[in-house]
């Protein structure tokens, strides 16, 4: 594993420094200036806006009023009219979106080398950050006596990003109902898409089963739908990932949920060897560039996982087998594939429709008139396309 960089600043008149953590892969400020229950809102906001980072030594609870108090400030600013264009809308929403971001994340808090926020009124963070950084340095930090203040800064993290591990970890231990689980939980690990969105969860439990001996879930993720393959009876499934998170977390969620004899986890870019009767993979759904981790989930740049799945496909399914393409339409909305190029890419990967089944969102921003990407988010339609193999004869399985 990379060491975090290191970042430095002037505390006191005394040169310091520590480490630098950013899941999201964001640089390490250049500018580092630091700030306590004085500091005003607008003052924050100003520096923020400049490049420059605050790194807070007053109360904890003051730090996140503060963070609130910049994202008021953020969100307040006269806004334009989103453009009539909808490919043009999405990419200024999304500019808007890290431009946020950014400012945010120039709020700084230390961690010391247990992982513990060493400020007055602190939460105890140091399961959430152990499950994402791995295990603190508890040597360290008995070196150091346990002297308050800057002594105690052993790495900085920005608020907003410790906020989302402290949320995440809590999700984990919570875990999210799945219905087609028959109400049983997925546990979702930091970085791993949540499938708090059913609908495509829903398809895969719905869909008539082709053969029940085999199955591939590519790209697993939380495990999710290999479970619920599982739970309708395929005896084996093998479900491949790259992300260690997702892998780790897939296999804690499957032994939960007693399906583990069934389901075989395993490290692979897309396909595992060998053939199936039944591949199964919900990909990214959006053609752009992710920005933190989970957002990989979403985002994928060129249709990189799509098109693989796709070319792939027809290498690894059995002559009567089913593909199962799970997949908004979200991004023909917007502009960003055309429909034709989906189907293209069947052909092209030698593939033949067999059936889709179709479901509508049920999420709160289908709905919300205000979200300046509506009319692409109210038009979407999550389907589930079978596919297989263009020389099969498959007129008959329509």
């Amino acid at each position: 594993m990379n060491q975090p960089p290191v970042v430095e600043w002037t505390e006191a008149d005394e040169p310091r420094s520590a480490r630098w953590r950013s899941e999201n892969g964001a640089p390490p400020p250049r500018r580092i200036v630091i700030a306590d229950d004085r500091t005003k809102a607008d003052d924050a906001y100003k520096l923020a806006c400049e490049g420059t980072a605050l790194l807070w030594r007053g109360d904890f609870h003051n730090a996140r009023q503060l963070l609130t108090a910049l994202a008021r400030r953020i969100d307040r600013r006269p806004r334009k009219a989103p453009p009539a264009d909808v490919t043009q809308a999405f990419h200024v929403h999304r500019a808007a979106q890290n431009h946020r971001a950014r400012i945010l994340g120039m709020l700084l808090v230390p961690l010391d080398a247990t992982l513990a926020v060493p400020l007055h009124r602190a939460p105890d963070v140091r399961e959430a950050c152990t499950r994402v950084y791995g295990p603190g340095e508890p040597a360290a930090a008995e070196a150091a006596g346990g002297a308050e203040g800057p002594d105690r800064t052993a790495s900085l993290v920005s608020l907003r990003e410790l906020l989302a591990l402290i949320g995440a970890n809590e999700w984990r231990k919570k875990g999210v109902e799945i219905p087609a689980l028959g109400g049983d939980r997925i546990h979702p690990h930091y970085g791993v898409f949540s499938p708090a969105r059913g609908e495509y969860v829903d398809l895969v439990a719905e869909a008539p089963l082709p053969h029940d001996e085999l199955a591939f879930d590519i790209g697993t993720g939380t495990g999710v739908l290999a479970s619920v393959l599982a739970r309708r009876g395929v005896r084996r499934v093998v479900a491949t990932d790259q992300d260690p998170r997702a892998l780790a977390c897939a296999r804690e969620n499957t032994e939960r949920l007693g399906v583990a004899g069934q389901v075989e986890v395993i490290e692979a870019d897309l396909f595992p060897a060998g053939r199936a009767p039944l591949i199964v993979c919900n990909p990214p759904w959006v053609p752009a560039k992710p920005t933190s981790p989970v957002e990989h989930a979403v985002y994928d740049p060129g249709n990189r996982m799509l098109h693989g799945f796709l070319s792939g496909l027809a290498d690894h399914l059995t002559p009567d087998g089913e593909g199962w393409l799970i997949l908004s339409d979200l991004a023909e909305h917007l502009g960003l594939r055309p429909h034709a190029e989906l189907l293209d890419a069947f052909a092209k990967a030698g593939l033949t429709v067999l059936d889709r089944l179709d479901i509508a969102p049920r999420h709160p921003r289908a709905r919300d008139a205000s979200d300046p990407l509506h009319v692409a988010r109210a038009a979407e339609v999550t389907s589930l396309w079978r596919l297989g193999l263009a020389d099969r004869g498959a007129a008959g399985r329509r």
